[in-house]
């Protein structure tokens, strides 16, 4: 501690929590010379001794399991890793649907189902159609489950698809928009293994490696052909719509039908024909399913093709009761606003109309009935003589022609 000088000597700077032990030794060794050169009275050297003791337990406690931290470290608790975790959204079981945190902003490129009751009925009902029609088609027997529903932006579905597959290009004609049908590996293998006299119980022989051929090619197609048609008839109690088949594409660039970052929906389908099978994906854009939206939306059939017999009564009796304002307008002409901005009081405007010329019984912009124009003890009074007729009867052609 002390020089020949009469300087004090400073202590070791402290770098860290590794150098907590080299202090505590320098500051106990210290302590020791100052003790042998008996100065006990100096309480600078006590307190060298109690901070040498001090800095030795801390250090030797940092160093077990469980301690609370070192000398020189920030008060502030420092955050666990499942703390920091549970921060950033990442957690073991990242596949929840109920994400929080950054994770959400760092994948802010997922999108919300919007949920289409009725397209949810239209695939229930596939499933019940094609697996009549798969069991014709392949003399197996068919079990066909729907298993997700989900929605993706159009890209990563691409770069989801399992390869090497088969990508079926169709076109919704009344929609004049197109859809995907995607028919993984081990489907295409059963299917042709199926069609082509397998035997029934053992696994179809799978080659990679190779491009599918022309053969298996013209077996999906059929299998293709087969699916979209018993898809237009699960639309047609919703919305007549036929889907026609346009290509077969195995690379996925190719199959492109929307900008990557459009959002679409997605039908999972599993087909296992006795103990072999695989699935099958329809992926429909929104953009497709646009035109048929609304009637997607509805929650049952009843919505499109009920009626509430009830209510059209109670209606029509209220509508019978209400009261309205006609007006009768004997004729119409259109003048220059110059010519309108410069009447003046007294002025008369001309007529072109007789005694007997039909008056228009209008309800506001909507004429009602032709009439003539008469007295009635004192009063002016008109007398309905016909009927205007709508717009389905012809009436746009005799307004046209009444302004003319």
């Amino acid at each position: 501690m002390s020089g020949t000088d009469g300087e004090r000597q400073e202590p070791p700077s402290s770098g860290g929590g590794a150098d907590q032990e080299a202090l505590a030794r320098a500051w106990a060794e210290m302590a020791g010379v100052e003790a042998e050169a008996g100065e006990d009275d100096d309480p600078i050297s006590a307190f060298a001794a109690e901070w040498a003791e001090a800095i030795g337990n801390d250090v030797f406690a940092a160093d077990e399991p469980g301690a609370a931290g070192q000398i020189g470290e920030s008060p502030e608790r420092l955050l666990s890793q499942e703390e920091i975790d549970s921060l950033l959204g990442f957690r073991d079981d990242d596949r929840r649907s109920d994400r929080s945190g950054i994770h959400i902003l760092i994948n802010s490129n997922e999108i919300t189902y919007e949920r289409l009751p009725m397209l949810e009925v239209v695939f229930d009902r596939l499933e019940r159609i094609l697996t009549t029609s798969l069991r014709n088609f392949t003399s197996e027997n068919v079990d066909i489950s729907l298993e997700n529903i989900t929605a993706q932006r159009f890209g990563d579905y691409l770069n989801s698809i399992p390869l090497p597959a088969m990508i079926v290009v169709y076109r919704a004609v009344e929609w004049d928009n197109f859809a995907l049908l995607t028919i993984d590996s081990p489907l295409i293998y059963a299917v042709i293994d199926v069609l082509l006299g397998g035997r029934r119980g053992s696994a179809p022989l799978r080659i990679e490696g190779r491009p599918y051929t022309t053969i298996e090619t013209r077996l999906v197609e059929r299998l293709a052909r087969l699916v979209l048609q018993d898809l237009s008839t699960a639309f047609e109690p919703v919305v007549p719509v036929h889907f026609h088949f346009e290509r077969i594409e195995t690379n996925p660039r190719f199959a492109a039908i929307v900008r990557p970052g459009n959002a679409c929906v997605v039908f999972k389908m599993r087909i296992d024909l006795e103990e072999r099978g695989g699935t099958m994906e329809f992926l429909f854009p929104y953009a497709t399913l646009e035109p048929a939206r609304d009637l997607l939306l509805q929650m049952f059939l009843g919505e499109k093709f009920g009626r509430d017999s009830i209510w059209e009564a109670h209606l029509t009796r209220e509508m019978k009761q209400a009261e309205v304002e006609l007006q009768a307008v004997l004729e119409e002409f259109t003048l220059p606003a110059g010519q309108i901005l410069d009447l003046r009081v007294g002025q008369q405007l001309t007529l072109t109309v007789g005694p007997d010329s039909p008056v228009v019984l209008r309800c506001g912009d909507i004429p009602l009935f032709t009439a003539r124009a008469g007295r009635r003890r004192n009063r002016m009074a008109v007398r309905i003589e016909d009927r205007v007729p709508t717009r389905e009867e012809g009436g746009d052609a005799l307004r046209e022609e009444d302004a003319a």
